[in-house]
């Protein structure tokens, strides 16, 4: 392959990058309504439904780059997971959420999206740098572990809670 002095590098024939990825996405994107649809008795991608077309399963990712490293990470969010011992996709019922970690100077921002709950309704234990937060209400049920990039006592730490989008502010602990 012959590439162009504006040409970004590539690995197997992709661009790397940002750039890349966005360009994927669009391809993705513009081809996505020639593909053929699944037959009607087939859910649609991404969703497992119960009895009376009750929502049962969610699952997504989240693509992060800039975090200190020249790849993106990627998270899966949801309640679809693989079952470790059989191999088979299973529903949980209890949801991992989409969460954001934020190191300021003297605290750690973690901001997790939870439709449905309260601050009232979020539980925390906090151990050394291991963050795990809970939260239910009704038929909604969330729960995350989150390493936190330093050390936080829980009677250091704020919830604050807002149209579903909770953020706990946890105070770095003194070395």
């Amino acid at each position: 392959m012959i590439k162009k002095h504006n040409e970004k590098a590539s690995e197997g024939g992709f661009e790397m990058g940002l750039g890349g990825i966005l360009k994927a996405l669009g391809i993705w994107s513009r081809n996505l309504g020639t593909w053929p649809r699944p037959a009607s008795n087939c859910p649609e991608p991404a969703e497992i439904h119960g009895a009376g077309k009750e929502l049962k399963g969610i699952y997504g990712f989240t693509i992060k780059t800039g975090l200190g490293d020249d790849r993106p990470v990627v998270e899966p969010f949801g309640n679809i997971r693989q079952d470790k011992e059989s191999g088979h996709t299973v529903v949980q019922e209890v949801r991992e959420p989409v969460v954001d970690v934020f190191e300021e100077d003297d605290h750690v921002l973690v901001v997790a999206e939870m439709p449905g709950v309260a601050k009232e309704d979020v539980h925390i234990t906090v151990e050394d740098d291991l963050l795990t937060f809970s939260a239910e209400r009704g038929d909604k049920k969330y729960r995350k572990e989150v390493l936190l990039p330093a050390s936080c006592a829980k009677e250091k730490i704020a919830v604050a809670c807002n149209n579903g989008v909770v953020e706990i502010k946890c105070k770095k602990c003194k070395k």
